[in-house]
């Protein structure tokens, strides 16, 4: 099946539907940023410390896949020069809504983040891209045109899944029970059956892939980045968040 296609119009639901992380932030927020005092998350709870942006103001910045009004303009309102790149027209446009209410200057991409071709190399000083590509079946390509796009010294700041969140069967994840079904690398598209897969596509939900550690860390390294940086976090409304963190953030240097 053609997943980019899918997840698109996924997203374009989950926005109209007030999915989370596609409600853009509020005034305060902006006004907040402006000063230079922002929070942002790359994974679900736990922001990202300070110390791990390279000065902003100025900075050329890509937010690969991370529409949907929050990220954005806050790093715009912060001072930085912002690009963002991600696959759904309505995540974009709420980012579009937030810098048109405060007068922020934002470029959008629609696009896979999988192909950065549209950017020269050694473009941009900072790549923010959040749990995301947990929807494109192949990570590689992502961290190559990561490091091709970033400048020399400049910084990729990422989430990523561990891929224990997707082995579990989510039936019994809902009666708290935690048991091993599926493997890794997990394949939305080719670890379950017709049915199974019913239960995302039938309501619109976006399709996933539960992609290697090697991959989502070492993936990186093997591009040519240095990583730097890293922790854990966790989404304690799920009954494995409540028990480990199943998501990874990282910093990565282009040298």
């Amino acid at each position: 099946m053609d997943v980019r296609t899918y997840n698109r119009d996924a997203w374009n639901h989950a926005v109209s539907t007030g999915n989370k992380w596609t409600i853009p932030v509020t005034a305060d927020v902006i006004a907040r940023a402006r000063t230079g005092a922002f929070e942002l998350l790359l994974t679900p709870s736990r922001p990202v410390p300070a110390s791990w942006y390279p000065p902003i103001k100025g900075a050329q910045v890509l937010c690969l896949a991370s529409g949907g009004g929050q990220q954005v303009p806050v790093l715009a309102a912060a001072g930085a020069v912002v690009t963002v790149l991600d696959n759904s027209p309505s995540q974009l446009a709420q980012d579009r809504l937030v810098a048109e209410r405060e007068g922020l200057s934002i470029t959008t991409v629609e696009g896979d983040m999988r192909d950065l071709s549209t950017f020269r190399e050694n473009t941009f000083d900072l790549i923010f891209h959040p749990c995301s590509n947990c929807f494109v079946p192949d990570i590689l390509p992502v961290w190559r045109e990561c490091a091709r796009v970033l400048t020399h010294g400049g910084t990729l700041l990422a989430g990523v899944c561990n891929p224990l969140f997707f082995v579990l069967d989510p039936e019994l994840e809902k009666q708290d029970v935690l048991q091993i079904r599926y493997g890794v690398p997990y394949s939305d598209v080719t670890s379950l059956t017709d049915e199974e897969r019913r239960r995302y596509t039938d309501v619109n939900e976006p399709l996933c892939f539960g992609h290697t550690l090697e991959d989502q860390l070492g993936g990186q390294m093997d591009a040519g980045l240095i990583m730097t940086g890293l922790f854990e976090d966790r989404d304690p409304s799920t009954p494995l968040g409540k028990l480990m963190s199943a998501f990874v953030a990282t910093r990565s240097i282009k040298p």
